[in-house]
């Protein structure tokens, strides 16, 4: 209802106090005010774009906001998805999402959906919505979005993070580019680390996200002008805003029909790629490490493919620090035939993964090794406590 009747809504007398700084603005105004109150938004994902985009979004009175969420708060959010809170750990996103902004505004209508937006109910769940805000962190549910807001002529407001660095602008909307025009192909699975592989700073999801809720509002209202056809990027490191032009492309393909968006990025393909490398590589349990370690067995030596970083905050005790991208460059791999000086190979690293494309590398080197099932994280969770979790 982006052109509503405005006749027929109403502020309670309560919410002109609420709004008194909005209806001061010339901008904004009672009619403004009226517009965000007719104005239903859904959010896809409740994690470092979503929270403060939610949060400003009630605050803004945003009468109606949808939210699309399957995952439970954890103590590793806590540090950058600032609408979640100790209490809620353990609970689920979209609970916690709407107390806190029934908290912040009581006048705004919270439709929740604790599912996994896929092929079959993304156009169910977003057709009732004036605006979708992709939240999402992974290239699946982006095209997912992006192709369900095409099919359905949905403004979608983009955004993604990682590391120190991020990017916003919006899709489809006035005949302005979509994310197809940005990304017509995915890319390579596992080239793009996630931010658990690769971090993120706390901060960084703030300001993209309250560049997202800006655009929506400033959609809503019909103010300003918006990102469509620009991309902006953000350095956080640098504090640099950079923009980048972005036109629909003439000759892309036309979206008939939502598909299979797991198999368009690959993500099949390189499960079981994974899966046939890992099945060709020994294995052993943390606890069989242990035992390994205990019995003062000193035929092996055990190497941490991790970052120095990662090291630095937990380690398993004798464990020789040999980082995968020196591996990949390949001056890691004289440091681990060094090393070893004729002795096994034992290779860990957090949770398993690049460990083992460590020792794939080192394999077609010549060098065979045993990988350590679950890192150490399974090595904290099932062997030492005291070894802290990251």
């Amino acid at each position: 209802m982006l052109d509503p009747n405005l006749d027929e809504i109403q502020l309670l007398p309560e919410e002109y106090a609420r709004y008194s700084r909005h209806l001061i603005l010339p901008e904004v105004g009672l009619d403004g005010q009226k517009r965000l109150k007719a104005a239903s938004v859904l959010c896809v994902g409740t994690g470092g774009l979503g929270s403060p985009l939610l949060l400003y979004l009630a605050a803004a009175g945003i009468g109606r906001i949808g939210i699309v969420d399957f995952d439970v708060v954890d103590h590793s959010n806590l540090q950058r998805q600032v609408i979640h809170g100790t209490s809620w750990v353990g609970k689920p996103k979209i609970e916690s999402a709407k107390n806190r902004i029934h908290e912040i505004n009581p006048y705004c209508q919270v439709d929740l959906y604790e599912t996994a937006l896929s092929s079959a109910n993304a156009l169910d769940i977003i057709r009732p919505y004036d605006i979708v805000v992709d939240g999402t962190d992974n290239f699946p549910t982006r095209y997912l979005v992006n192709d369900a807001c095409v099919l359905l002529d949905k403004p979608n407001v983009y955004g993604s993070i990682f590391r120190f660095e991020g990017q916003a602008t919006v899709f489809n909307y006035q005949g302005g580019p979509n994310y197809r025009d940005l990304y017509p192909e995915p890319p390579p699975p596992g080239m793009v680390p996630s931010c658990a592989e690769g971090g993120v700073l706390g901060i960084l999801p703030g300001i993209i996200g309250v560049i997202q809720a800006t655009e929506t509002v400033k959609i809503i209202l019909g103010q300003g002008t918006t990102l469509s056809g620009r991309l902006v990027l953000y350095n956080a490191l640098e504090m640099k805003f950079r923009e980048l032009k972005l036109r629909p492309n003439p000759v892309r393909p036309v979206i008939e029909k939502l598909i299979d968006y797991e198999q368009f990025c690959g993500i099949p393909q390189a499960k079981a790629a994974e899966a046939e490398q890992q099945s060709m590589l020994a294995e052993m349990t943390v606890t069989e490490l242990k035992q390994l370690i205990d019995s003062g067995a000193d035929d092996f030596v055990l190497i941490d493919v991790r970052n120095p970083n990662e090291y630095d905050i937990a380690k398993i005790p004798g464990a020789i620090l040999i980082p995968l991208p020196d591996i990949e460059q390949g001056k890691g791999i004289e440091q681990v035939k060094a090393a070893l000086n004729g002795h096994r190979l034992i290779a860990h690293c957090k949770m398993g993964s690049r460990s083992a494309k460590a020792l794939a590398i080192l394999k077609e080197a010549g060098i065979e090794g045993t990988n350590v099932k679950g890192g150490i994280q399974a090595w904290s969770r099932e062997v030492d406590p005291s070894v802290l979790e990251y």
